[in-house]
């Protein structure tokens, strides 16, 4: 397939697209090379809210629930979210920064965000992910060498150890790893 099958420019042809005003461009002649899985659920433990979708458009109604006041102001992003059911939007130009990894490092290099991709999952620590989920972000990331030079695969939890859970314990990395048929060196 041709990378035109898969995409119009960074935008992926087969997301909803949700722009952000939470990006920036990516530094000069930094090519994106990793690819960086998430998890997330607003609020915590919820599914199907809408929640994170406003959190990444910076639309969140803050007082509509306490566990917002901790997050109160957040300007954060990904490039794309995968919900329980597979659906898929896409807020971030893929050729430009989202803002999902924070103070990271992987592969020698830090500051994720200038070289990588972000995909959040709809879930949580203690929830195992669906099958439509895996589905979606296995024919994503299929995709994404069509376009971009590859060459990791990570959890946030393994950028930024310190900081970060996800995608937990409950995200199946060897039956990603076989649904996308890549080898061992791409995987934590």
């Amino acid at each position: 397939m041709s990378p035109a099958e898969f995409w119009r420019g960074g935008w992926y042809r087969h997301a909803r697209a949700l722009p952000s005003p939470n990006r920036n461009a990516r530094p000069l002649g930094v090519q994106v090379r990793l690819v960086v899985i998430h998890a997330i659920s607003l609020p915590p433990g919820q599914f199907g809210t809408g929640d994170v979708q406003r959190l990444f458009t910076n639309t969140l109604p803050w007082d509509a629930h306490p566990d917002f006041q901790a997050i109160r102001g957040l300007e954060v992003s990904a490039h794309f979210f995968i919900a329980r059911d597979g659906a898929l939007w896409q807020f971030v130009d893929c050729d430009e920064r989202a803002w999902h990894a924070g103070q990271s490092r992987w592969l020698g290099a830090s500051n994720c965000n200038d070289w990588s991709i972000g995909i959040e999952l709809e879930g949580t620590a203690d929830i195992a992910f669906e099958d439509p989920q895996y589905e979606t972000l296995t024919a994503l990331c299929a995709a994404l060498p069509e376009r971009y030079p590859i060459e990791a695969i990570a959890g946030h939890q393994h950028i930024a150890p310190e900081r970060k859970w996800d995608p937990g314990p409950q995200f199946d990395w060897r039956r990603f790893q076989n649904s996308l048929g890549w080898p061992d060196r791409y995987f934590p």
